[in-house]
């Protein structure tokens, strides 16, 4: 689970990386990562080296491992809203979830307060969104600033079904953390995608 954990924080890892994460040797790493496409988690990928050379090898996760990472009962929720909305009207669904993400601010805020700077709130808030399924971290990009960075999201389909939450989150976040935050998607240098949150300093 350390393994396909790190691949989920990547669009894909070599195994060179994952053994310098997991503090493995190289073979034992690879030998891991063998088993583990035998059983369909993971797949493989090439990707052209900057430098010149042989393009280089990355393991990714497969479709196969959506079922390890919480989707915070998705098809649940998405039943009851749609219930919701034949019984009470359209606007209705909107209504529910924007008194949850107000909840979850009122909650959250009692341990994203406690830091002092904006980056110590920024970090604290990715903490409390890791325990609850989101792959995130922070770290600070030179030409956009101070980036969450997430590579999955536990309420991504209904958020596609209600793009109005994705908002609610938005402003959630920056209540939280006290600043602008702008989210888009971005390339990474492997040839991925990957959700950014950009959080304005000034």
């Amino acid at each position: 689970m350390q393994l396909l954990e790190s691949v989920k924080r990547s669009e894909g890892k070599a195994v060179a990386e994952l053994a310098e994460e997991l503090e493995m040797s190289y073979m034992g790493v690879k030998q891991h990562c063998i088993k583990l496409e035998k059983m369909g988690y993971v797949k493989t990928r090439r990707v052209p080296r900057k430098e010149a050379g042989r393009p280089e090898k990355l393991y990714c996760l497969t479709e196969k491992c959506e079922a390890l990472f919480p989707q915070a009962g998705v098809e649940l929720t998405l039943n009851v809203l749609e219930s919701v909305r034949d019984l009470y009207g359209e606007a209705a669904p909107e209504k529910l979830l924007y008194h949850h993400f107000q909840q979850l601010g009122e909650e959250w805020s009692k341990s994203v307060a406690k830091g002092k700077s904006l980056v110590e709130r920024a970090t604290r808030l990715v903490e409390l969104r890791q325990k609850e399924g989101y792959f995130c971290h922070c770290h600070y990009d030179p030409d956009s600033g101070f980036v969450i960075e997430e590579y999955h999201h536990p309420m991504e389909k209904l958020f596609k079904k209600y793009p109005s939450a994705a908002t609610l989150e938005i402003k959630v976040m920056e209540k939280l953390i006290g600043s602008t935050v702008v989210k888009e998607l971005r390339k990474s240098g492997k040839g991925g995608v990957v959700t950014a949150y950009t959080i304005a300093t000034l």
